[in-house]
This record gives C-alpha cells, structure tokens and sequence, in this order.
C-alpha cells in the first residue's frame, strides 16, 4: 500500500458512521501513511487468530477472562515499558511483529477480537491511559491491555483518576470513568499522541502527517487543521499553513478567532 492508497483508506473511513467505522483497517491506513510500502498482512492475521482463539475460550472463560487471557497469554501483547516513547508503538503493523505497544495500540486487537465473537467492548478514554470497558453478566468492567488484560478495580480507576488531576466529585462517578468512546476516538487518540511527541522531537513533517489523519478521520472537525497548519508553519510552508487554517474556519465559525489571529500572523511571515 502507498502513502496515497492510506490517505484514500482513511478519507473512506472517516466517511463512515461510528457504528459502520473499520477500527482495524482504519488504524493499518494510520501506519501505512506513516510508514508505507509494508505489508499489512500479519497484522491482519493477528487479529484473526486473536478472534479464533477467543472464540474457543468464550466457552470455558468469562469475557473479559478469556479476552485478557487471549490476548496477553496466547499472542504475548503487552505494553512496552522499556521503550515506551518508540513511535513503533503507536504503529499496528509494528506492534503485530513485536507484541509491544502503547495501550490504545494493543486495544485496537482486543477490541477486533471481542467483536467478532459478538462481544460488547469499548475504548475508555481515562485521563492519561487508555482503557477498555468489556461488559459482563455482572455488569461492565475495565481491563488495562497494558498491563496484560489486567482487571482494573473500582477503587483503582478512583485513584488514577484522582492523580491524573479529577476533582474528588468526578472521580468517584463510575459512568462518567468508564464512559465508552467510538472506535473513530480511539484512533484519533492515537494520532493526538503521535502528533505531541512529533512535536517534542520537532519532527514537524511527521506531525503534520499525523494530524491530517486526524483530519481524514473526523471531518467534522477543525481542530487537527488547526495543527495542520502550526506543523507546516514550523517547517516554512507557510502558503499550505494559511490553506489549512482556512479549512478550520470553513468547519466551525467557532474556530475563527483563533484561526484568524494564526492566518494574520502566517500572511505577516509571508509578506
């Protein structure tokens, strides 16, 4: 697949409905446009042999037992702790060759396989790590794929959220803590993470890029135009800069302050 082919992929999806939105194809377009000419292949078979596995436990296990169990026992997934700031860690393709990755990452397996074997399971967007809700005869719990699948307590997810900064009011609300989040969201956090730290390493092409994914992805959306147009201002493509702001002022009027202050400081630089 070609950079140009994942753009077209990730324009398709972002077209889509949440509840039609290709999570693992979607999120293969992501690292193919990152990286391209790489073969998406065993990613796929993965998350095939993922679902055919859990299929087989589902008969002896409880859900979120033979999720964590299969994804973290059988195929080996878990977080990377020793290289944590990779960018390989973000990438699907990557994280199928090395079993390693960032939560969200790893998430975008466990939430393939539940689907197929007609399980109901969502990303949770919990301040500072990523999540997953997977529902229960007793109700809806949260596993950390992580940390292996690991069951997240009650009381735990309080006091996560309590030094993640949530007010004590917040952070005791169970529903507003595991509140699910739409596929689309979980990649877009992805990319949100792989546009901050390309910020750090000024990387500014490798943001932009990220960026625009985020764009294809949730069209509605002006805020990654608005990163779209700080990346390409930081590398001096400053006509493309003002291009992009004026696409987030086209798809929200709210954004027009703020993008009118950044396209009048662009169009000094340009003068």
């Amino acid at each position: 697949m070609t950079r140009e082919e994942a753009e077209e992929a990730l324009v398709a999806a972002g077209g889509q409905p949440d509840a039609k939105f290709p999570l693992l194809e979607a999120a293969i377009a992501c690292a193919i446009h990152d990286y391209p000419f790489r073969d998406p292949a065993p990613a796929r078979a993965l998350a095939e042999a993922a679902a055919a596995r859990l299929r087989e436990r589902l008969d002896l296990e409880s859900p979120d037992e033979a999720l964590a169990e299969t994804l973290s026992g059988d195929l080996r997934l878990a977080g990377d702790l020793l290289t944590f700031e990779d960018p390989a860690n973000t990438d699907v393709v990557d994280v199928a060759d090395r079993r390693r990755g960032l939560s969200a990452t790893l998430g975008i397996f466990y939430l393939h396989a539940a689907r197929r074997c007609g399980l109901k399971a969502d990303g949770v967007d919990f301040p500072g790590h990523f999540l997953l809700r997977v529902e229960t005869s007793d109700g809806p719990v949260a596993l950390d794929p992580f940390s292996q699948g690991r069951l997240v307590l009650p009381s735990e997810l309080t006091r996560r959220a309590l030094r993640a900064g949530l007010t004590p009011d917040v952070a005791d609300r169970l529903e507003v803590l595991m509140a699910p989040v739409s596929d689309r969201q979980v990649l877009v956090r992805l990319q949100n993470t792989l546009f901050a730290r390309a910020l750090a390493a000024h990387d500014y092409d490798g943001a932009e890029r990220s960026a625009l994914r985020r764009a294809w992805l949730d069209p509605h959306d002006h805020h990654p135009w608005l990163d779209v147009a700080s990346a390409r201002e930081k590398q001096g493509a400053l006509t493309g800069a003002l291009e992009a702001l004026a696409k987030a002022r086209e798809l929200d009027g709210g954004a027009a302050i703020a993008a009118h202050a950044a396209r009048e400081r662009v169009r000094l630089r340009l003068n």
